[in-house]
C-alpha cells in the first residue's frame, strides 16, 4: 500500500495516529501494541470529531504516571526491551534518534544523556510506536507527503518562550521541502517531524495510485481563520503494470560516500548501527588503496532523499573523515512484501520477492531465524536450512 500525507495545517504525533485510526487501524490494536512495551500509567482513547463539516478521528493519550521526562538512553531501553516487531523497533529508535540528535545539537549535550521534556513523555512514546505499528498493520510499503507548512510566532514550553517553528523541529526537517504560513502557533511538532522524515521517501504532489481510503486525523489546537486543524491521509494501491509480468519498480534514492584511512576499525560496527538508526536503507564497507599507498575503507550508504543530511552528519560526527560525497541514484527494485509462512517452527514472518521472469520466492529474515536458533538451541545455519526446506514445500 502507498500512503500520502496531505499536510494543510501541520502534522503532529496525535494527528498521525488519528489519521491511521481513520484509515482503519483499530484502537484495540494500538492498545495491544503498547502492551508489548514495558510501560504503564496511560490510557489511549479515540473520539470522532467534526471540523468544518469534515469528520475526523481525534486520538488522545491520557497520562497518569509521574514520570514526565526521560533520557534518550531510557527510551532506547524501553523500546529494545519490548516485544515489538523488529521493524517497529528500528523505526521507533530512528525517530527518537532524530529528536535526540536535534536536541543534542541545540543544547550542546551528549546524545545519550539528552534530557527529553515534552517529547520524553508517555504520549510521545505512544505516538511514535503507535504510528509505525499502524503503518505495519495497514501494510504500507511507501509513504509520500506534501510540502510541509510551518507555523509562526512563539510558544511556551519547558525551555521558556521559543520561536515557532521550534528549533528541534527545524533541525529534524533539514533537507525537507517546507513553506511558511501565517498560522500563529506551532503546527509541526518534533514528534510529528521525526515520524514523517523517518517514513517519507519523497515530498511533493500526490503520486499516481489507485485510491482506496481517505482518513482524517484531528489536531487539538484551534487555528482560527476558518482553517480546520486536520491531517489527511490518502491510502491506495500501486498502479499495476500494463502486462501480466511483475516489472521491477524504479525510484530515486541518495548515495552517500566517504573514504577513511586513519580510524580505529572497531568504530565501524558502531557507525553502521548509527547510520541505520538515522534512516539508512543499506550500508556497505569496502577496502580500497588510498593516497601514499595507505589501505582504507570506503563507506557507502544508500538512503531516502529526505535522510541524506542526517546520514552525512552522522559520518562526519562518528568518523575521522573531513568530508563526504552524496549524489542521487536511480535504482530498480523487485516488488517485495512481508508475509506469513507455515514452518516446523510455527507461523513466521518471511519476505516474498517477485521477479518478472522467475516468479516469487520466499526468503527467511535473519532476526526471525536468530530468535528461533536461540530459543531452540540450534545452529543458525540449521535453522536456515530447515526453514528454506519448508518454504520450498509451501
Amino acid at each position: 500500500m502507498i500512503l500520502y500525507f496531505d499536510i494543510h495545517t501541520g502534522i503532529s504525533g496525535d494527528m498521525i495516529l488519528g489519521t491511521l485510526v481513520d484509515l482503519g487501524v483499530p484502537l484495540d490494536f494500538l492498545n495491544d501494541t503498547m502492551a508489548l512495551v514495558p510501560l504503564s500509567g496511560f490510557e489511549l482513547r479515540c473520539e470522532t470529531v467534526e471540523r468544518n463539516h469534515l469528520t475526523a478521528s481525534s486520538v488522545t493519550v491520557d497520562v497518569h504516571d509521574t514520570i514526565s521526562s526521560r533520557h534518550y538512553s531510557d527510551i532506547k531501553d524501553l523500546i529494545n526491551g519490548s516485544r515489538l516487531s523488529e521493524k517497529v523497533k528500528i523505526q521507533s529508535l530512528a525517530a527518537f534518534g532524530k529528536i535526540a540528535r536535534a536536541e543534542s545539537g541545540i543544547h550542546g549535550h551528549d546524545v545519550e544523556t539528552v534530557h527529553f521534556h515534552e517529547v520524553g513523555g508517555i504520549d510521545a512514546l505512544v505516538d511514535i510506536i503507535g504510528a509505525f505499528a499502524g503503518m505495519e498493520y495497514l501494510n504500507v510499503s511507501k509513504v509520500h507527503a506534501s510540502v510541509v507548512p510551518l507555523g509562526s510566532g512563539s510558544i511556551e514550553c519547558s525551555h521558556g518562550v521559543i520561536p515557532v517553528p521550534a528549533p528541534a523541529t527545524l533541525s529534524i526537517l533539514k533537507g525537507v521541502p517546507v513553506k511558511g504560513t501565517d498560522i500563529q502557533t506551532e503546527i509541526v511538532t518534533p514528534t510529528g517531524a521525526a515520524i514523517l522524515t523517518t517514513l517519507t521517501s519523497s515530498f511533493g504532489p500526490l503520486p499516481e495510485l489507485i485510491l482506496d481510503r481517505i482518513g482524517y486525523g484531528a489536531g487539538k489546537r484551534e487555528l482560527g481563520g476558518g482553517r480546520p486543524n486536520l491531517l489527511r491521509g490518502v491510502l491506495g494501491h500501486p498502479i499495476p503494470p500494463t502486462d501480466d509480468k511483475t516489472v521491477p519498480l524504479s525510484d530515486e534514492v541518495m548515495m552517500v560516500q566517504a573514504n577513511i584511512d586513519d580510524m580505529n576499525p572497531e568504530i565501524f560496527e558502531f557507525l553502521m548501527e548509527q547510520l541505520f538508526d538515522s534512516g539508512a536503507l543499506d550500508v556497505g564497507f569496502s577496502p580500497l588503496q588510498m593516497k601514499k599507498n595507505r589501505p582504507g575503507t570506503m563507506v557507502q550508504v544508500l538512503c531516502p532523499l529526505s535522510s541524506h543530511k542526517n546520514i552525512c552528519d552522522q559520518i562526519l560526527r562518528q568518523t575521522t573523515t573531513a568530508g563526504v560525497r552524496f549524489f542521487p541514484v536511480k535504482r530498480y527494485i523487485l516488488k517485495r512484501e512481508a508475509v506469513d509462512a507455515h514452518t516446523r517452527f510455527g507461523t513466521i514472518r518471511v519476505k516474498r520477492i517477485d521477479h518478472p521472469d522467475l516468479g516469487s520466492r520466499l526468503v527467511p529474515e535473519y532476526d526471525v531465524c536468530k530468535d528461533i536458533a536461540l530459543n531452540h538451541n540450534l545452529p543458525l545455519r540449521q535453522v536456515y536450512d530447515q526453514i528454506n526446506a519448508d518454504l520450498q514445500k509451501a
